[in-house]
């Protein structure tokens, strides 16, 4: 399918070509039309109160048109106005042309819940924030009450979201994983045969913490959470984790006091009493056991060298051991599922009830295993991934799980979303931080992104450490200084 555009200048391709990859699995845009399959005209009309936009869509059969008028906002550039006004319009039009209803109409962020935190900051009533996501953004009515159950629980779990700006969180990456899984794309390595490398990460990871930790004494800066993921951070030993918890208290300030400490325990296959204990040892409050399906064949598809059975016998072990917030990762769409295998795997979650379960619906990412062979991984339709996303809304509803934390993906399939589910008052603090981008999260480690947050503006510039270990030990010194360098120009210090 190739559609050619007329009427716009190069700075909508990137949206046009978003929103048309909603409709279309093969599709091209043309900025340069030459008789392609479907031709759409705009036109753009500027006044000094509103712009008009409308636009008449052209294939081999039939004509569609559409406009739409916006009013200009002071706060607002001109041209982020005109692009709603655009985007309004092509949705509609590709809408009619094809009949598929997009239920988070002209948005193709990842981060939905942040548009409605920001028009509730500005000022508007939650009425006022309904209607213009439903008139501008062309929301459906589902997803605009999903972001409005999830806004309201993120304020009554961390009340102060607004005011946290000047603390920061911190992200520790541990890039070792047993295996890497088919749809991964995260800095995660094989840890089998990697024993030199793994030493010499977590030298550098050591260095990285203790200097990070003086500054944050120096200038005073709280940290309100901790997360460790990777990777999986239970991929290394208990003596390996020990050691690295123990400089993490020597070195960040007022360990005690802080918000939240989380630990990825992820891959089943990692887990044992020893390192539960550490665990404990430690304080740490939440931890992940991922099972992603209850269906050994799946399991066994994405590269996932762990049971059902050891998933189970995990869990239970955690939970014996005196672990009381456990959190697990399911994921909607994984190849050869459907609507009868989601179920299996809700009906086996039942049997455990973690405190928190977060719904992931499979996303093609470009550098993943599982797209770079696309063609071997058979994957349910958009209606099959749509019922299969209505059966966990209503699960979770009937079992006491309130939503309280959502992000999308590119090539997600049904163009759905992620959604992490609680129990009441257990609630990753970090997940929100992360998602709301209200504060400066540090990453440390490998293949850890630092997100700079400005107090006062909250301009995001971010700052990567290398994403494969060998790379890292070679510089970790100098990443560790250039970050230091880079959080005092953030905080205006000296």
């Amino acid at each position: 399918m190739i559609i050619a555009i007329t009427g716009l200048n190069d700075k909508h391709k990137l949206n046009i070509e978003n929103l048309s990859a909603l409709y279309f699995e093969e599709v091209t845009v043309d900025f340069t039309p030459k008789g392609e399959d479907i031709t759409v005209h705009f036109t753009i009309e500027e006044a000094d109160e509103s712009v008009h936009v409308s636009a008449l869509l052209e294939d081999k059969i039939k004509e569609y048109s559409s406009s739409f008028t916006l009013e200009f906002e002071q706060s607002e550039e001109r041209f982020k106005t005109v692009k709603k006004a655009v985007n309004h319009v092509y949705v509609k039009l590709l809408t009619e042309k094809t009949g598929l209803q997009q239920p988070w109409g002209t948005l193709t962020g990842i981060r939905p819940t942040k548009l409605m935190h920001q028009l509730l900051r500005s000022g508007m009533t939650v009425d006022e924030v309904r209607t213009r996501l439903k008139t501008i953004y062309l929301m459906s009515d589902e997803k605009i009450y999903l972001l409005e159950r999830i806004v309201e629980r993120q304020l009554a779990v961390v009340p102060d979201l607004y005011q946290l700006d000047k603390e920061v969180s911190i992200y520790i990456g541990i890039p070792f994983c047993p295996t890497k899984c088919a749809y991964c794309t995260f800095p995660a390595y094989a840890i089998n045969g990697r024993d030199g490398s793994v030493v010499a990460f977590l030298d550098g990871l050591h260095y990285e913490i203790t200097e990070t930790g003086k500054w944050l004494k120096e200038h005073g800066i709280k940290v309100t959470t901790v997360y460790f993921g990777g990777g999986t951070p239970t991929s290394i030993s208990a003596e390996q984790m020990d050691h690295l918890y123990e400089k993490m208290y020597q070195s960040f300030p007022n360990m005690e006091n802080i918000r939240e400490l989380t630990v990825e325990a992820g891959r089943p296959d990692t887990i044992t009493p020893e390192k539960i204990e550490v665990l404990k040892k430690w304080k740490v409050g939440r931890i992940s056991i991922n099972p992603q399906s209850f269906e050994n064949e799946t399991l066994q598809a994405i590269g996932r060298h762990h049971s059902v059975e050891e998933t189970i016998e995990k869990y239970k072990l955690s939970r014996a051991l005196g672990l009381e917030n456990i959190n697990m990762d399911l994921i909607i769409g994984l190849p050869g599922e459907g609507v009868p295998e989601m179920q299996h795997t809700l009906d086996e979650t039942e049997k455990l009830l973690p405190e928190s379960l977060t719904v992931h619906t499979l996303s093609f990412k470009r550098a993943s295993t599982m797209t770079k062979n696309k063609e071997k991984y058979k994957v349910a339709d958009r209606n099959e991934i749509s019922e299969m996303m209505k059966l966990t809304y209503e699960w979770t509803n009937n079992h006491g799980y309130e939503p309280y934390y959502l992000y999308r993906q590119k090539n997600i399939l049904g163009n759905l979303e992620n959604v992490g589910y609680a129990m009441p008052s257990k609630e990753s603090i970090y997940n929100i931080m992360i998602m709301e981008e209200c504060q400066t999260i540090i990453g440390l480690g490998c293949g850890a992104a630092s997100k700079l947050v400005q107090p006062a503006t909250g301009k995001i510039t971010r700052f990567a450490n290398p994403k494969d270990p060998h790379s890292y030990n070679e510089r970790f010194k100098h990443y560790t200084h250039e970050k230091l360098l880079k959080l005092n120009e953030l905080f205006h210090l000296q």
